[in-house]
């Protein structure tokens, strides 16, 4: 089972923040975390970093993300994936020239398994120029892990090896990505940094936010999440204007909402929505004059999740922000059918989000300092089912920025194969790196401790390393 025994942390961090948050309090009307202010470390940060989790819901299909372009190693994958021609029969492999725009060339030089080479999918062709600039890595199948697994030891079933809860399903294993806990699970990971960062913020409650609703990532023990909407804070529109035509009647409402109660249940409700309503002004008041000549998409939703976070990071000052952690997420991975169809559709819309929102770092001058990730519920089977590919375990995934060191592969390549020992049956990956060692290297970049890396990951001390290497 996982380990979710988080310690106790200091008081000095505590007093600061009870102070910050009993002034600013919490942001979105929905969902929020009413944990109670407990103790917690401070990170006297002095410079701006920001960790941004973009979460790819259903499961992305990792063969058709990175794909095999050597030939002998493509033709094993065209081969299981159903031929070069596979687009006319069923099958799910795409075609050799295809990926000839999108082929990674390392910065210096690597040997991976079966000398394999990697072209990414066709659509992310921006992706591949970060890569090949140096911008962005590539971390080779990672997944949940409670200890490190061989094949025989899976199968062996046995306790001496635990294994992550409730593998393949969806809700447990994208809740297992985002606090190393199955579904119920109610702190993230980026939350618990949070925890440890919060201190740092003038405005606390912009340490943890959401673009895409409530998220369990970026909730914390202590830290709030906040979630945002495209176009900024979260009103309360009964509150701001006229209700059954009346301004009387809306000024009555807000005084309802946010007086002060007896009733301990009303009296916590009035105090959420009183904070809500202050720091929508707070934060509205620091977008307002952000502007980027970056280009966003603005037909697409996941670009406009990029474009607020891009705007919330220019206003780090009038927020008084030092350290921040994002989320992002779009769906529609779940592939058993239509992936042909689908998931190009998915890569073209992740491929304009990420270079956008890049290139507004570049913009902004923060580059070197905002990090994003890429996760998903889980990889998928390289084998496919007729149509599409079923549930899996590992992946591959992107990090992305100017502090990572890019244009490199990070862990070990799998075989492109259904019958090595790499892989648990139709090609599911056995990931041979966890998501503790990823959140870890992530973490050491931002700025915890190794003690902190602990509390945050309990789980850490079980693999050989919590550093992967592809961080600065």
């Amino acid at each position: 089972m996982y380990n979710n025994r988080i310690p106790d942390l200091n008081r000095r961090a505590f007093m600061k923040r009870a102070a910050a948050i009993a002034g600013l309090g919490a942001a979105a009307p929905i969902a929020l975390n009413l944990a109670s202010v407990g103790e917690a470390a401070a990170m006297d940060a002095t410079d701006y970093k920001a960790i941004v989790c973009c979460f790819f819901y259903g499961g992305n299909d990792y063969a058709n993300t990175v794909i095999p372009y050597d030939l002998p190693n493509y033709d094993l994958y065209s081969a299981i994936r159903g031929g070069a021609s596979g687009r006319q029969r069923g099958g799910v492999a795409l075609g050799h020239s295809e990926l000839d725009g999108t082929v990674l060339t390392t910065l210096t030089p690597q040997t991976l398994t079966n000398d394999i080479r990697y072209a990414l999918a066709p659509e992310l062709t921006g992706v591949a120029s970060l890569f090949n600039t140096g911008h962005a890595a590539i971390q080779l199948n990672v997944g949940p892990l409670v200890v490190p697994l061989t094949l025989a030891q899976y199968q062996s079933n046995s306790k001496a090896y635990p294994q992550p809860p409730k593998l393949f399903s969806h809700n447990d294993q994208s809740s297992i990505w985002q606090s190393l806990g199955s579904e119920g699970a109610t702190v993230g990971w980026g939350g618990r940094m949070g925890d440890l960062a919060m201190a740092s913020n003038g405005q606390s409650l912009m340490t943890c936010i959401s673009a895409s609703g409530n998220a369990v990532f970026v909730s914390g023990n202590d830290t709030l999440q906040y979630q945002i909407s495209t176009d900024g804070a979260v009103p309360i529109w009964p509150a701001k204007g006229w209700v059954f035509g009346s301004s009387e009647t809306s000024t009555l409402l807000k005084q309802l909402i946010t007086e002060p109660r007896s009733h301990v249940m009303e009296n916590a409700f009035n105090v959420v929505t009183k904070r809500s309503m202050d720091m929508e002004a707070i934060v509205n008041a620091a977008l307002d004059p952000v502007t980027l000549t970056t280009h966003f998409d603005q037909t697409n939703d996941f670009a406009k999740q990029f474009e607020i976070v891009a705007r919330l990071i220019a206003a780090r000052n009038a927020l008084g922000t030092k350290r921040q952690v994002f989320f992002v997420s779009i769906g529609g991975f779940d592939n058993h059918d239509g992936l042909m169809t689908n998931h190009p559709k998915l890569m073209a819309t992740f491929n304009s989000a990420i270079t956008s929102f890049y290139n507004a770092t570049v913009e902004l001058g923060v580059a070197n300092k905002v990090t994003t990730f890429t996760a998903s519920d889980f990889g998928r089977t390289l084998a496919y089912n007729g149509d599409g590919s079923d549930h899996g375990w590992g992946s591959h995934h992107f990090v992305i920025g100017g502090a990572v060191k890019g244009g490199q592969f990070y862990g070990t390549a799998p075989h492109i194969s259904l019958e090595t020992d790499d892989q648990v049956g139709q090609g599911r990956l056995l990931p041979s790196t966890a998501v503790d060692q990823m959140a870890a290297t992530l973490g050491r970049w931002f700025g915890l401790s190794g003690s902190e890396i602990t509390s945050v990951l309990p789980n850490i001390g079980n693999f050989a390393t919590a550093n992967l290497g592809f961080m600065g």
